[in-house]
């Protein structure tokens, strides 16, 4: 049984010109061996598999753009911490160069 099923699977998918097998070769697979009442419930669930997958990648994106823009907030801070610097240190050599 596994292996027909498979095969079928496999059929669909060298029709339409792959060799991976997706969940539309899958479903076809099982329309064609007569078992309709599952087709429905398998495609609900594929639907809400998806859906997850989309909502965990989006909140990936979300994580990530949050990271870089800490990143960048944080490459700014030195910038100014190293401008505050360089003022402070232009500062004492001109208090230097007046001493003299």
């Amino acid at each position: 049984f596994p292996f027909f099923f498979l095969t079928s699977a496999n059929n669909f998918a060298m029709k339409g010109k792959r060799k991976t097998l997706n969940a539309g070769d899958v479903l076809s697979a099982i329309e064609e061996m007569e078992f309709q009442r599952f087709v429905a419930p398998l495609k609900e669930s594929l639907e809400v598999y998806r859906r997850e997958q989309k909502g965990k990648k989006e909140a990936r994106k979300d994580k990530d753009k949050k990271a870089d823009s800490e990143e960048q907030d944080k490459s700014r801070e030195e910038e100014n911490d190293d401008d505050d610097e360089r003022m402070e240190e232009e500062e004492q050599n001109d208090e230097e160069e007046v001493d003299n």
